[in-house]
Protein backbone atom coordinates (compact mmCIF):
# COMPACT_ATOMS: atom_id res chain seq x y z
CA UNK A 1 0.00 0.00 0.00
CA UNK A 2 1.33 3.26 -1.00
CA UNK A 3 1.99 6.37 1.55
CA UNK A 4 -0.87 9.04 1.66
CA UNK A 5 -0.43 12.43 0.33
CA UNK A 6 1.27 14.65 3.42
CA UNK A 7 0.04 17.79 3.57
CA UNK A 8 1.76 20.65 0.76
CA UNK A 9 2.06 23.22 3.71
CA UNK A 10 3.95 21.62 6.77
CA UNK A 11 3.09 25.03 9.00
CA UNK A 12 3.81 23.16 12.32
CA UNK A 13 5.25 25.04 14.75
CA UNK A 14 8.05 24.13 16.55
CA UNK A 15 8.26 25.80 19.53
CA UNK A 16 12.23 25.76 20.69
CA UNK A 17 13.23 22.20 19.47
CA UNK A 18 16.49 22.00 17.75
CA UNK A 19 15.96 21.12 13.67
CA UNK A 20 17.86 18.00 14.59
CA UNK A 21 16.30 16.74 17.46
CA UNK A 22 13.25 14.01 17.32
CA UNK A 23 10.08 15.14 18.11
CA UNK A 24 7.81 12.35 19.80
CA UNK A 25 4.14 12.22 18.51
CA UNK A 26 0.75 11.11 20.55
CA UNK A 27 -1.27 9.42 18.03
CA UNK A 28 -4.22 7.77 19.05
CA UNK A 29 -5.55 7.24 15.11
CA UNK A 30 -8.69 9.65 15.58
CA UNK A 31 -8.65 12.54 12.92
CA UNK A 32 -6.93 15.38 14.95
CA UNK A 33 -3.82 13.26 16.19
CA UNK A 34 -3.76 11.63 12.16
CA UNK A 35 -3.61 15.48 10.82
CA UNK A 36 -0.72 15.98 13.36
CA UNK A 37 1.09 12.88 12.04
CA UNK A 38 0.82 13.89 8.62
CA UNK A 39 1.67 17.84 8.93
CA UNK A 40 4.71 16.70 11.56
CA UNK A 41 6.07 13.89 8.21
CA UNK A 42 6.18 16.98 6.31
CA UNK A 43 7.58 19.24 8.76
CA UNK A 44 10.22 17.28 10.01
CA UNK A 45 10.86 13.98 7.96
CA UNK A 46 13.39 11.83 9.45
CA UNK A 47 12.90 12.87 12.91
CA UNK A 48 10.12 11.62 14.53
CA UNK A 49 8.81 8.62 16.74
CA UNK A 50 5.12 7.63 17.47
CA UNK A 51 3.41 6.12 20.48
CA UNK A 52 -0.04 5.38 20.38
CA UNK A 53 -1.48 4.52 24.02
CA UNK A 54 -3.99 1.14 24.11
CA UNK A 55 -6.02 1.76 27.28
CA UNK A 56 -7.73 -1.58 26.56
CA UNK A 57 -11.37 0.05 27.59
CA UNK A 58 -12.76 -0.55 24.15
CA UNK A 59 -12.82 -4.17 22.58
CA UNK A 60 -11.80 -2.26 18.89
CA UNK A 61 -8.77 0.20 20.97
CA UNK A 62 -6.13 -2.62 19.83
CA UNK A 63 -7.27 -2.50 16.19
CA UNK A 64 -7.40 0.98 16.01
CA UNK A 65 -3.74 1.18 17.33
CA UNK A 66 -2.40 -1.43 15.15
CA UNK A 67 -4.03 0.59 11.98
CA UNK A 68 -1.85 3.74 13.70
CA UNK A 69 1.17 2.03 13.54
CA UNK A 70 0.53 0.59 10.45
CA UNK A 71 0.15 3.82 9.06
CA UNK A 72 3.30 5.36 10.63
CA UNK A 73 4.86 2.17 8.90
CA UNK A 74 3.76 3.34 5.07
CA UNK A 75 4.99 6.78 5.68
CA UNK A 76 8.32 5.55 7.75
CA UNK A 77 7.96 6.99 11.03
CA UNK A 78 8.99 4.77 13.87
CA UNK A 79 5.39 3.41 16.43
CA UNK A 80 5.40 2.16 19.35
CA UNK A 81 2.12 0.38 21.12
CA UNK A 82 1.78 1.41 24.79
CA UNK A 83 -0.51 -0.54 26.97
CA UNK A 84 -1.74 0.59 30.25
CA UNK A 85 -4.20 -0.45 32.83
CA UNK A 86 -6.76 2.19 33.85
CA UNK A 87 -8.49 2.28 37.28
CA UNK A 88 -10.49 4.44 38.84
CA UNK A 89 -12.50 7.22 37.85
CA UNK A 90 -12.46 6.55 34.06
CA UNK A 91 -11.21 9.98 32.15
CA UNK A 92 -9.32 11.09 34.80
CA UNK A 93 -7.54 8.08 35.30
CA UNK A 94 -7.21 7.30 31.77
CA UNK A 95 -5.68 10.61 31.09
CA UNK A 96 -3.18 10.30 34.00
CA UNK A 97 -2.18 6.60 33.19
CA UNK A 98 -1.97 7.73 29.52
CA UNK A 99 0.66 10.48 30.24
CA UNK A 100 2.69 8.73 32.76
CA UNK A 101 3.14 5.99 29.78
CA UNK A 102 4.23 8.81 27.20
CA UNK A 103 6.82 9.96 29.89
CA UNK A 104 8.17 7.36 30.36
CA UNK A 105 8.16 6.48 26.76
CA UNK A 106 9.89 9.32 25.44
CA UNK A 107 12.59 9.17 28.54
CA UNK A 108 13.18 5.41 27.28
CA UNK A 109 13.91 7.09 23.69
CA UNK A 110 15.48 10.10 24.62
CA UNK A 111 12.72 12.32 23.08
CA UNK A 112 13.24 16.03 24.88
CA UNK A 113 9.47 16.91 23.21
CA UNK A 114 6.40 15.18 22.67
CA UNK A 115 3.56 16.87 21.11
CA UNK A 116 0.00 16.10 20.79
CA UNK A 117 -2.80 16.97 18.41
CA UNK A 118 -4.85 19.84 20.49
CA UNK A 119 -7.28 22.40 18.62
CA UNK A 120 -8.69 25.67 18.92
CA UNK A 121 -12.24 23.76 19.47
CA UNK A 122 -10.23 21.57 22.17
CA UNK A 123 -9.47 24.90 23.77
CA UNK A 124 -12.76 26.55 23.46
CA UNK A 125 -14.45 23.92 24.58
CA UNK A 126 -11.97 23.53 28.18
CA UNK A 127 -12.57 27.52 28.69
CA UNK A 128 -16.34 27.04 28.83
CA UNK A 129 -16.19 23.76 31.11
CA UNK A 130 -13.59 25.66 33.30
CA UNK A 131 -15.99 28.60 33.40
CA UNK A 132 -18.64 26.61 34.17
CA UNK A 133 -16.78 25.64 37.36
CA UNK A 134 -15.79 29.47 38.69
CA UNK A 135 -12.49 28.93 37.72
CA UNK A 136 -9.49 31.18 38.36
CA UNK A 137 -6.82 33.02 35.96
CA UNK A 138 -5.14 29.63 35.89
CA UNK A 139 -7.51 27.41 35.25
CA UNK A 140 -9.24 29.73 32.58
CA UNK A 141 -6.04 29.74 30.87
CA UNK A 142 -6.94 26.45 30.08
CA UNK A 143 -4.30 24.13 27.84
CA UNK A 144 -0.94 25.35 27.59
CA UNK A 145 0.64 25.85 24.36
CA UNK A 146 3.92 23.84 26.40
CA UNK A 147 3.98 21.90 29.52
CA UNK A 148 6.21 19.75 31.62
CA UNK A 149 5.56 16.24 31.44
CA UNK A 150 8.08 14.80 33.12
CA UNK A 151 11.31 15.73 34.15
CA UNK A 152 13.46 16.35 31.15
CA UNK A 153 10.05 15.83 28.83
CA UNK A 154 8.01 18.90 27.44
CA UNK A 155 4.70 18.26 26.22
CA UNK A 156 3.53 20.36 23.60
CA UNK A 157 0.65 21.60 21.22
CA UNK A 158 1.29 22.90 17.94
CA UNK A 159 -2.13 22.93 16.91
CA UNK A 160 -3.97 25.17 19.28
CA UNK A 161 -4.59 27.63 16.72
CA UNK A 162 -6.10 25.42 14.32
CA UNK A 163 -9.30 24.35 13.77
CA UNK A 164 -10.69 20.61 13.90
CA UNK A 165 -12.48 21.22 10.79
CA UNK A 166 -8.89 22.44 8.90
CA UNK A 167 -7.95 18.87 10.55
CA UNK A 168 -10.34 16.56 9.20
CA UNK A 169 -9.83 17.74 6.02
CA UNK A 170 -5.76 16.64 6.05
CA UNK A 171 -6.67 13.79 6.91
CA UNK A 172 -10.02 13.17 4.17
CA UNK A 173 -7.33 14.94 1.79
CA UNK A 174 -5.03 12.08 2.61
CA UNK A 175 -7.65 9.20 1.93
CA UNK A 176 -6.97 7.97 5.32
CA UNK A 177 -10.09 6.92 7.42
CA UNK A 178 -9.44 7.63 11.02
CA UNK A 179 -10.78 6.31 14.15
CA UNK A 180 -13.85 6.84 16.02
CA UNK A 181 -14.07 7.26 19.63
CA UNK A 182 -17.69 6.67 21.21
CA UNK A 183 -16.53 8.20 24.06
CA UNK A 184 -16.40 11.61 22.15
CA UNK A 185 -20.48 11.68 22.24
CA UNK A 186 -21.28 10.29 25.34
CA UNK A 187 -23.49 12.75 27.16
CA UNK A 188 -22.26 12.10 30.42
CA UNK A 189 -19.50 13.94 30.04
CA UNK A 190 -18.98 17.65 30.33
CA UNK A 191 -17.29 18.20 27.21
CA UNK A 192 -19.34 16.24 25.17
CA UNK A 193 -22.36 19.42 26.75
CA UNK A 194 -19.74 22.06 26.08
CA UNK A 195 -19.20 21.05 22.14
CA UNK A 196 -22.51 20.53 21.64
CA UNK A 197 -23.40 23.80 22.76
CA UNK A 198 -20.33 25.38 20.54
CA UNK A 199 -22.20 23.55 17.79
CA UNK A 200 -25.78 25.22 18.45
CA UNK A 201 -24.70 28.94 19.08
CA UNK A 202 -23.52 31.12 16.12
CA UNK A 203 -22.40 33.84 18.41
CA UNK A 204 -20.09 31.49 20.23
CA UNK A 205 -16.79 31.25 17.99
CA UNK A 206 -14.43 28.75 18.89
CA UNK A 207 -11.42 30.32 17.36
CA UNK A 208 -12.06 33.97 19.34
CA UNK A 209 -12.64 31.68 22.77
CA UNK A 210 -9.44 29.88 21.88
CA UNK A 211 -7.89 33.77 21.39
CA UNK A 212 -9.24 34.19 24.70
CA UNK A 213 -7.56 31.16 26.60
CA UNK A 214 -4.43 32.32 24.87
CA UNK A 215 -4.83 36.14 26.05
CA UNK A 216 -5.61 34.62 29.91
CA UNK A 217 -2.39 32.24 29.41
CA UNK A 218 -0.06 35.31 28.76
CA UNK A 219 -1.98 36.94 31.83
CA UNK A 220 -1.01 34.46 34.07
CA UNK A 221 2.66 34.12 32.87
CA UNK A 222 3.27 37.89 33.81
CA UNK A 223 1.45 37.00 37.35
CA UNK A 224 3.56 33.96 37.78
CA UNK A 225 6.48 36.22 36.70
CA UNK A 226 5.52 39.41 38.96
CA UNK A 227 4.61 36.37 42.33
CA UNK A 228 8.57 35.33 41.50
CA UNK A 229 9.58 38.57 41.64
CA UNK A 230 7.85 39.86 44.75
CA UNK A 231 8.76 36.63 46.65
CA UNK A 232 12.45 37.50 45.94
CA UNK A 233 12.07 41.35 46.84
CA UNK A 234 9.57 40.91 50.64
CA UNK A 235 10.32 37.03 51.64
CA UNK A 236 13.33 36.74 53.29
CA UNK A 237 13.24 32.30 53.99
CA UNK A 238 11.75 33.21 57.86
CA UNK A 239 9.11 36.60 57.20
CA UNK A 240 7.23 38.35 54.33
CA UNK A 241 6.48 41.87 53.74
CA UNK A 242 2.98 41.63 52.90
CA UNK A 243 2.11 45.96 52.83
CA UNK A 244 0.38 46.80 49.75
CA UNK A 245 0.24 43.90 47.70
CA UNK A 246 -2.22 42.58 45.99
CA UNK A 247 -4.57 40.15 46.91
CA UNK A 248 -3.88 37.73 44.01
CA UNK A 249 -0.29 38.17 44.35
CA UNK A 250 -0.13 37.73 48.01
CA UNK A 251 -1.93 34.28 47.46
CA UNK A 252 0.70 33.35 45.09
CA UNK A 253 3.21 34.28 46.75
CA UNK A 254 1.62 32.09 50.43
CA UNK A 255 1.29 29.49 47.92
CA UNK A 256 5.09 29.31 46.91
CA UNK A 257 6.44 30.06 50.42
CA UNK A 258 4.17 26.50 51.33
CA UNK A 259 5.40 24.86 48.40
CA UNK A 260 9.02 25.10 49.63
CA UNK A 261 7.89 23.34 53.07
CA UNK A 262 5.76 20.31 50.64
CA UNK A 263 2.41 21.57 51.38
CA UNK A 264 -0.27 22.77 48.56
CA UNK A 265 -3.02 24.15 50.49
CA UNK A 266 -6.31 24.51 49.25
CA UNK A 267 -7.63 27.54 48.61
CA UNK A 268 -10.43 28.08 51.55
CA UNK A 269 -7.64 26.96 53.98
CA UNK A 270 -5.27 29.46 52.17
CA UNK A 271 -8.04 32.51 52.53
CA UNK A 272 -8.40 31.56 56.06
CA UNK A 273 -4.98 32.02 56.68
CA UNK A 274 -5.08 34.98 55.24
CA UNK A 275 -7.43 36.81 56.61
CA UNK A 276 -6.29 36.23 60.39
CA UNK A 277 -3.15 37.06 59.77
CA UNK A 278 -5.02 40.61 58.33
CA UNK A 279 -7.19 40.25 61.64
CA UNK A 280 -3.72 40.42 63.45
CA UNK A 281 -4.44 36.79 64.45
CA UNK A 282 -1.57 34.03 64.31
CA UNK A 283 -2.76 30.90 62.09
CA UNK A 284 -1.25 27.33 61.47
CA UNK A 285 -1.93 25.62 58.10
CA UNK A 286 0.00 22.10 57.62
CA UNK A 287 3.36 22.21 58.10
CA UNK A 288 3.70 26.17 59.29
CA UNK A 289 2.52 28.43 62.27
CA UNK A 290 2.15 31.93 60.67
CA UNK A 291 2.63 35.06 63.03
CA UNK A 292 1.34 38.51 62.19
CA UNK A 293 3.38 41.96 62.95
CA UNK A 294 4.89 44.12 60.31
CA UNK A 295 6.38 41.45 58.62
CA UNK A 296 4.43 38.28 58.84
CA UNK A 297 6.62 35.13 60.18
CA UNK A 298 6.81 31.40 59.11
CA UNK A 299 7.84 29.05 61.55
CA UNK A 300 7.63 25.36 62.07
CA UNK A 301 4.06 24.43 63.61
CA UNK A 302 4.00 22.75 67.17
CA UNK A 303 3.24 19.13 66.90
CA UNK A 304 -0.40 18.31 67.36
CA UNK A 305 -1.73 16.55 70.55
CA UNK A 306 -2.42 13.09 70.18
CA UNK A 307 -5.17 11.91 72.36
CA UNK A 308 -4.44 9.03 74.75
Amino acid sequence: MSAPDLPAQPDLPVFDIPAEAPLGLAVSGGPDSLALLLLAARARPDRLRAATVDHQLRPDSRAEAEAAAALCARIGVPHDILTVRVEGSLQAAARAARYAALGQWCVAHSLTHIATAHHADDQAETLLMRLARGAGLSGLASIRAARPLCPGVTLVRPLLDRRKAELEAIVAAAGIEPARDPSNADPRYDRTAARALLAATDWLDPARLAHSAAHLAASEAALEWAADRALAERFDGASLDPEGLPPELLRRILLRIFAAHGETPRGPDLARLTAALHSGRTATLGPLKATPGERWTFTPAPPRRTRK
